[in-house]
């Protein structure tokens, strides 16, 4: 245990000497092992503690709790951009191909330097994310992607905001502001009711966005190791790799999110398609969601006389035509099934079925 301390102590000592010393004795910069326990704790709370608190006791209801929580986000995640853009990477000071960090008491430096911080912080509110799919018994959201990218950003941006608060990395943050006051936009609406769902048919795009995101930022970090800049080059690599890290686990999510869904959906339309035939009624517990955004109603009776799969969508699929009372049978035969690429193969199939 002392030989523990010591080492701990001397790690802190070396950080000191090496860090920024205009941040120093901001909160949590002291050392990294605050901001690694609380990391830690939130992994840990969220895939063992919060589950089992919430085991036996009915989920929340947060609607109101989420629209003024992601307005927060979206107003907190808009300010931290325009600060580290008027202070930087839309001034004219900052080249986007090489960019040292400027270790001086400037005015327009230390607004920087703040600002890196401040982004530092938000990490920290973005757990609060995952407490809210805990409460709502959404377990099945606090998805490896989603621990892995809330959980290790703190601590990331920690020894960015210790070493280099400003320069090259904060494009990182630039970007990352930008793109989540577009997500945290669309959590907003999509707290506010189903009423708004009809509007939130870019969500796959959204994912897109994130992903472009992180090609941007390799490009520009990974320049670096082919010009002379005066930027630590480990630095270079922490950025990089993180973003090549972050690319691939958002690939993977939007394949499983957007391409394995369009089978599960049109299996489902099928199955439909063949009760329909039948006569039988068909009650579809869950939601059928578009790929696009659009969340129908929660439960769906459908017979040859009657269907709620209206409003111009069902499944992943867009039918034109459609309108309030009218059979999913006809409905599908005189309108057009576009599928992503799809539609003809569709087309063939309806018919076959009615």
């Amino acid at each position: 245990m002392a030989l523990i301390m010591q080492y701990i102590s001397n790690l802190n000592r070396y950080m000191d000497t090496h860090g920024d010393p205009r941040t120093k004795d901001w909160p949590m910069m002291s050392s990294p092992f605050p901001t690694l326990i609380v990391c830690v704790f939130y992994a840990y709370f969220v895939k063992v503690i919060g589950p089992r608190l919430m085991e036996n006791r009915k989920p929340f209801r947060l609607q109101n709790t989420l629209v003024i929580y992601n307005a927060i986000q979206v107003v907190l995640s808009l300010w931290i951009f325009y600060e580290i853009a008027m202070s930087g990477w839309l001034t004219g000071h900052y080249s986007f191909r090489c960019q040292p960090v400027e270790y001086n008491n400037n005015p327009r430096t230390i607004r920087m330097v703040h600002a890196c911080w401040w982004y530092y912080f938000s990490k920290f509110t973005e757990f609060i994310d995952t407490i809210f799919f805990i409460l709502r018994k959404k377990q099945s959201q606090v998805t490896m992607l989603h621990v892995i990218h809330h959980g290790c950003m703190p601590l990331s941006v920690w020894f960015g905001v210790k070493f280099t608060p400003g320069g090259h990395s904060t494009f990182f943050g630039f970007l990352n502001t930008f793109v989540h006051i577009i997500m945290y936009t669309y959590y907003m609406l999509s707290a506010m009711g189903p009423q708004y769902h009809k509007y939130l048919w870019w969500k796959k795009y959204l994912t897109t966005l994130q992903m472009v995101q992180f090609i941007l930022i390799m490009v520009h970090a990974f320049q670096l190791l082919f010009i002379e800049c005066n930027y630590p080059r480990p630095f270079v690599w922490w950025i990089g790799m993180h973003a090549v890290m972050f690319f691939f686990l958002f690939n993977e999510f939007y394949k499983q999110a957007y391409k394995g869904r369009q089978t599960k959906y049109e299996n489902l339309l099928m199955f439909i398609l063949q009760r329909h035939e039948k006569n039988d009624k068909v009650k579809v517990n869950g939601n059928l969601s578009s790929a696009n955004g659009y969340v129908g109603p929660k439960w769906q009776t459908v017979d040859r006389t009657e269907t709620n799969l209206t409003n111009g969508h069902a499944g992943n699929f867009k039918l034109n035509g459609l309108s309030n009372g009218v059979t999913l049978g006809s409905a599908l035969k005189n309108g057009k099934d576009i599928a992503n690429g799809h539609g003809d193969i569709m087309q063939r199939k309806v018919q076959q079925q009615i």
